[in-house]
């Protein structure tokens, strides 16, 4: 068992939040076309607001920081933010768009101790990037902060989000993070808008594209080994908890509201009228979300996917039930290995034939 999986199994017996994501803005320069966010910067946390709340983040014993937007640096106290973050000793994880990503900019990150920078790169043509971006010359700048990062000393990922737009360019992206010294990740997820509107997954990559994905062994590494038919289910898989979101994890707003995760928008309470201790311990939405187990799961119950299936509480959520299948990850576990879920034997998931389902998926390279 790795370091990281000790940590967390410690974690979820002890009931403590390692991991808190927090964005800090929604405002942001670039208008990306799938993205999920309204980009509304009104009632945004104050400062203090900020401070307080990472300190109550700190005593409740979270440990990993993500902190994103919307697009952070657009907010003029995002140094003061950040290095109060790792004053209170947090891993901190910062996502940005790196277009206002300067020298001076890089060395401080450095400086603070930053530990990773995610950046969004959704193609190495300026002609897609840009427009996916809506920001003209928007790749050339991103590049720009990348690299700048990269000469500070900051590790840095190159996040492909794929879709129909860019579909044929994830491997100039993957050679751009090679040629930055950047790790890369490809995640072909587009998810419906945290206000419930789905029109966006119009955008998402067509099924004969993901299945091209799951066969391309400069993603996957061993193709026979990622699309191998699921194995058995025992009884620790029954037992087991569907996702970290809300046991070990959480999604803060730039409102103050506590969402599971950022992907999962079940309102579990808001940090201006209640302290996140008494959210984490005694909200009655994030109790529910606790209380389910693999085995609670009816459709997925008798799935022979339970255990390698990548499953989104929050996609089921926003389907209509938190305890159904995804139908994204219904069908993303059967162009991979070939084999039917229970969710479209039951009719609750999308036709495996269909040419634009709702792809969620991340490789790590």
């Amino acid at each position: 068992m790795s370091l990281m999986e000790q940590l967390n199994r410690k974690a979820l017996g002890l009931g403590v939040p390692l991991s808190v994501h927090l964005d800090v803005t929604y405002r942001c320069n670039e208008r990306c076309e799938h993205c999920y966010l309204e980009h509304d910067g009104k009632n945004e946390l104050t400062t203090a607001e900020i401070r307080g709340f990472l300190l109550q983040f700190s005593e409740a014993g979270a440990f990993f920081l993500t902190i994103s937007g919307g697009e952070p640096l657009l907010r003029r106290d995002f140094f003061e933010i950040i290095e109060f973050a790792r004053e209170l000793k947090f891993n901190v994880k910062l996502k940005t768009n790196a277009v206002l990503v300067r020298e001076n900019d890089a060395r401080r990150l450095r400086e603070a101790g930053v530990e990773q920078v995610q950046v969004s790169v959704y193609s190495h043509k300026p002609e897609i990037h840009d427009a996916i971006t809506k920001l003209p010359g928007s790749l050339s700048r991103t590049l720009e902060g990348v690299r700048l990062m990269r000469a500070a000393g900051l590790k840095v990922t190159l996040a492909n989000v794929l879709m129909r737009s860019n579909a044929g360019d994830y491997a100039g992206v993957q050679a751009l993070a090679a040629e930055t010294g950047s790790q890369y990740t490809l995640d072909p997820t587009i998810t419906p808008m945290l206000n419930g509107d789905s029109s966006i997954l119009g955008m998402r990559l067509p099924a004969q594209g993901l299945r091209a994905v799951f066969r391309d062994a400069r993603l996957v590494g061993n193709v026979d080994d990622f699309c191998a038919p699921p194995a058995p289910i025992d009884d620790e898989i029954r037992e087991g908890i569907p996702c970290s979101a809300g046991h070990t994890s959480c999604y803060v707003s730039p409102w103050a509201d506590v969402y599971p995760c950022v992907q999962f928008p079940l309102p579990c309470g808001n940090l201006r009228q209640q302290s996140f201790s008494e959210i984490w311990a005694a909200s009655a939405q994030l109790l529910e979300v606790r209380s389910i187990r693999a085995k609670h799961l009816a459709t997925c119950l008798s799935c022979s996917h339970l255990g390698t299936c990548t499953r989104c509480p929050g996609l089921a959520f926003m389907e209509g039930n938190m305890r159904g299948p995804s139908s994204a990850d219904c069908e993303k576990s059967f162009l991979r290995t070939g084999v039917a879920t229970a969710g479209m034997l039951a009719g609750s998931a999308v036709s495996p034939h269909s040419s634009s389902h709702p792809a969620l998926v991340q490789i790590q390279l």
